[in-house]
């Protein structure tokens, strides 16, 4: 039964400040004993303050793996925030959401989930947890930018012919450049062959909160949602949403696979914040993202006086339903002269003391959110104009055509595969032996089956995965990467100079 509770408390932050200001003796964990242990100290500093509402589960305080009272009444909240049936708190960021939701589809080894190719890492750490087997849809390829959004309708609906025995189809929307296209048609295919839609919708939990940003996946119809509360909404680092819908998804298995990968011992401010990013909302409604998206204005206006830094955004066409809607936070910027590198214009805008979110060969990824100021946004400019100026006229390749020039899948994660709908791809947790193993320099690995997975990060969407082979285009790529200085996880060489290869 849904409790009767007024959407503008905070329940489970209201629950710590009582809990703060009760004094009361702790003979339970933590053992910084709300914080005294740093009372006297000047380094613990704002920490301290912090560990005054850092508390366990004990009476009032209710328990995240069994919400009965405030956390409960804080998940409901958040339900009714976000259009959910149901919603669960994460601890553990959107890792945690993805993982859970895979686990709770997939039940035996084998079992079949239609996956979009470029996933961030935690849905293939996901399959191999499950011991399932993923058979990857190509995604769609705007052909302006060259960079990878969500597989079409067609491929979709091929993938389900195909293997009517799948348990889901998993998705990516918005990628990590704010690039999306309406769910509504694979919402049909699914549920018509009454499999569930999943959606990583890490960074679209803003999306459907104000008219001028994007539908939520929710509101489409999509089965099972996760958003990093923390990246575009007020959570802490690490707080995220799992939000649940519809018939397709068991709600008993949920919550007891989200106790099995979840900690035992949850941080309670970073569920606080949780519960302070939906008070935000239904506090303020659409006009809690009127700064930012005045920020927002104010950056495309000053950035029109500097025609060499363009921004990506979709063009209208009949072939360009793979890329229909991009988040206005996301500012996808690059040199259209061709001179720098999406790297290197990282780097010059660091110097002008402007941070993004990411870069790759091509674009810088700055993130705006509804905490974003019209002041920062001109700092941005001034540092773009800055840079432009630094290089006074700077050269532009005479066989430079532009944008257009990089429709080929140029992202450092775009790597889309010959097939549209792929054989099974079976994903395990046996190690790999090291006697059918071999180490090859990057340049000499085209041909083989990579042993490792390499993942640039930011944004931890694989390149690729153990037993995904390696193309020429995939070997030039690594090599770009490692001459750019990219860091990627998962490699055993972190200079990237080598690549570990089946035999």
């Amino acid at each position: 039964m849904m409790f009767s509770i007024n959407k503008q408390s905070a329940p489970l932050m209201e629950a710590l400040v009582r809990y703060r200001e009760q004094r009361k003796i702790s003979f339970h964990v933590p053992g910084h004993k709300n914080g005294h242990l740093y009372e006297h100290t000047d380094i613990a500093g704002v920490l301290a303050q912090v560990m005054t509402i850092d508390a366990t589960e004990i009476t009032g305080l209710d328990d995240l793996h069994h919400p009965e009272g405030v956390i409960r009444q804080a998940q409901e909240l958040a339900a009714d925030c976000f259009g959910a049936e149901e919603s669960y708190f994460l601890v553990g960021g959107s890792t945690s959401g993805n993982l859970a939701l895979i686990l709770t589809v997939c039940t035996a080894p084998g079992d079949i989930l239609l996956v979009q190719r470029n996933v961030h890492k935690s849905v293939l750490h996901g399959l191999m947890l499950a011991g399932a087997d993923a058979v990857f849809l190509e995604p769609y390829v705007d052909e302006v930018s060259g960079l990878s959004t969500l597989p079409s309708v067609e491929t979709v609906a091929a993938a389900i012919a195909a293997y009517p025995q799948a348990k889901g189809l998993l998705v990516t929307s918005p990628n990590y450049y704010g690039m999306g296209a309406g769910l509504a048609p694979l919402v049909e295919l699914c549920h018509h062959a009454g499999i569930p839609l999943l959606v990583d919708e890490a960074h679209g939990a803003h999306f459907g909160q104000h008219p001028d940003l994007p539908p939520s996946a929710l509101s489409y119809g999509a089965d099972g949602v996760v958003q990093s509360t923390h990246k575009m909404l007020s959570a802490m680092t690490m707080g995220a949403m799992l939000h649940i819908q519809g018939k397709y998804l068991n709600r008993q298995m949920i919550g007891q696979r989200l106790a099995m990968i979840q900690s035992s011992s949850p941080s309670y401010p970073l569920m606080a914040s949780l519960d302070l990013a939906r008070w935000h909302l239904h506090m303020n409604g659409p006009y809690a993202f009127t700064e930012g998206l005045l920020a927002v204005q104010a950056f495309k206006e000053g950035i029109r006086e500097i025609p060499r830094f363009q921004l990506l955004q979709p063009e209208a066409g009949p072939n360009n339903e793979g890329y229909t809607l991009q988040d206005p936070f996301k500012i996808v910027v690059y040199d259209s002269y061709g001179c720098l590198s999406g790297y290197e214009l990282q780097r010059r805008l660091e110097e002008q003391g402007c941070v993004p979110e990411m870069s790759d060969e091509r674009y810088v990824v700055l993130l705006f959110t509804l905490g974003t100021t019209q002041a920062d946004a001109n700092h941005l400019v001034q540092a773009l104009v800055h840079i432009h100026k630094q290089d006074e006229n700077p050269p532009i390749p005479s066989d430079f055509p532009g944008i257009h020039f990089y429709s080929k899948k140029v992202s450092t994660w775009n790597n889309v595969p010959a097939f549209t709908v792929s054989k099974p791809v079976p994903f395990r947790l046996a190690p790999l032996s090291s006697e059918k193993i071999k180490t090859v320099p990057i340049e000499g690995c085209a041909g083989y089956v990579s042993a490792e997975m390499i993942i640039p990060y930011p944004p931890g969407i694989p390149l690729l995965y153990p037993g995904e082979q390696i193309g020429e285009e995939i070997t030039a790529r690594l090599q770009l990467l490692r001459d750019q200085g990219a860091k990627c996880q998962g490699a055993a060489d972190e200079k990237l100079n080598t690549i570990r290869v089946y035999l």
